[in-house]
């Protein structure tokens, strides 16, 4: 049997490293062609020692200097690749009909939409990158014949319990429900909140995620982003997509029908669930996750989630629905405020007033091709910066 070529890009992170563990249980049916990394050169120097890919990249050159002296001590014969560009480069070789999209945050949109252009199976993880620029996905896709099968739990859920029928994917859909942990601070009490700290933030209570997604989750962030993709992947407006709380993680989103049937995939809280699905779709193969025990997950509680406790949520579905470059405004933002908070900078509450203070100042454009979504996103960032300044300054 043939085996199918992948890529992964962002090889070391959470995501990337739950994929390698997957596509180790199946060496039979894949083949690792490329891996990248932004700067963590040991990890990804004993990912290619086990997976022999083709080519790896590290985006950072002092890491890839490391990189190539230490090779040179080993057999590999992986050709080393460095700097941005060898993203998308990776990402549209013809020996690999998939790519894992796993970089975190805007650093993704290029080398992911590239896959998307190239008419790869693009398994998208990366969710920041069509809440950027969906209206250039959708299109891209449209073009190439590409595929996306998305890896975030919920939205893979939502993907699973839609109809097989390709050509009427929505049929008799009402609306779907992206459950929500609730992160860490679910129950802690609000005036607490400005007092967290990034350890805290981090430490969620199921999954096993990067410090930027914890915090996402932490906020409630994420599913305001998830929001955006879901539309974009779904073909449905803001207002047909619903947040519940779920503790416990074992419902990872439902879809309700016209016809009073609500479907919903379950399973633990282990993103080689989605993963696996993903490689393996339309078939199923092993994902090394422990089967569900009904009787041991005891009860299964839903919430409605706070929008005072959690303002993030808000503020994602008001540009969710102002469109154009406000989702990318909305996440370069994030993206600056999570990183400032994470370094002392800010504290955990001031995430979303930094964000929202953006919001208000940016000038947003209805339309967008790619230089001025990533224009967007740089001028925001500046912004974004600007304002933590001005925090810092008022706090000191």
């Amino acid at each position: 049997m043939t085996r199918r070529g992948i890529t992964v890009l962002g090889a070391t992170g959470s995501v990337g490293v739950n994929t390698l563990d997957v596509l180790g249980r199946h060496t039979d049916k894949y083949r690792v062609v490329a891996l990248t990394a932004n700067r963590d050169h040991e990890r990804l120097l004993a990912q290619c020692l086990e997976h022999r890919p083709d080519f790896a990249v590290l985006v950072d050159k002092g890491a890839a200097e490391k990189f190539a002296a230490a090779q040179q001590e080993t057999n590999l014969e992986t050709r080393l690749l460095s700097g941005v560009d060898a993203l998308a480069e990776v990402a549209c070789l013809p020996q690999a009909e998939s790519v894992m999209a796993a970089i975190v945050g805007a650093a993704g949109l290029v080398p992911t939409l590239s896959a998307v252009r190239a008419g790869k199976r693009v398994l998208l993880a990366n969710k920041e990158s069509m809440v950027v620029a969906g209206r250039l996905f959708t299109a891209a896709m449209e073009q190439s014949g590409a595929e996306i099968i998305p890896i975030d739990s919920e939205h893979n859920a939502i993907f699973q319990c839609l109809p097989d029928n390709a050509d009427t994917p929505l049929a008799g859909v009402r609306k779907i429900l992206l459950t929500a942990s609730g992160g860490p601070f679910l129950h802690t009490p609000r005036d607490r909140l400005s007092d967290v700290t990034p350890e805290a933030a981090c430490a969620h209570p199921n999954w096993v995620m990067g410090r930027k997604i914890s915090v996402d989750s932490a906020t409630m962030m994420n599913k305001g982003l998830e929001i955006i993709e879901a539309s974009w992947l779904f073909g449905l407006t803001e207002d047909r997509i619903e947040v519940v709380v779920h503790p416990q993680s074992v419902i990872h989103s439902l879809v309700d029908f016209v016809d009073g049937s609500v479907l919903a995939q379950l399973g633990n809280p282990d993103m080689r669930t989605p993963i696996a699905h993903a490689l393996a779709w339309p078939q199923r193969f092993e994902s090394g996750v422990d089967p569900l025990d009904l009787i041991a997950s005891g009860r299964l509680e839903f919430l409605q989630p706070d929008e005072e406790r959690f303002p993030c949520l808000r503020i994602a579905r008001e540009a969710a629905r102002a469109g154009g470059t406000a989702p990318a405004v909305l996440n370069a933002v994030n993206e600056v405020a999570v990183d400032a908070f994470l370094g002392g900078k800010l504290r955990f509450t001031a995430i979303p007033e930094v964000i929202e203070a953006v919001l208000d100042q940016a000038d947003i454009a209805d339309h967008y091709d790619l230089e001025s979504v990533i224009e967007a996103d740089r001028i925001a960032r500046l912004m974004a910066d600007a304002v933590v300044d001005n925090h810092l300054a008022r706090t000191a």
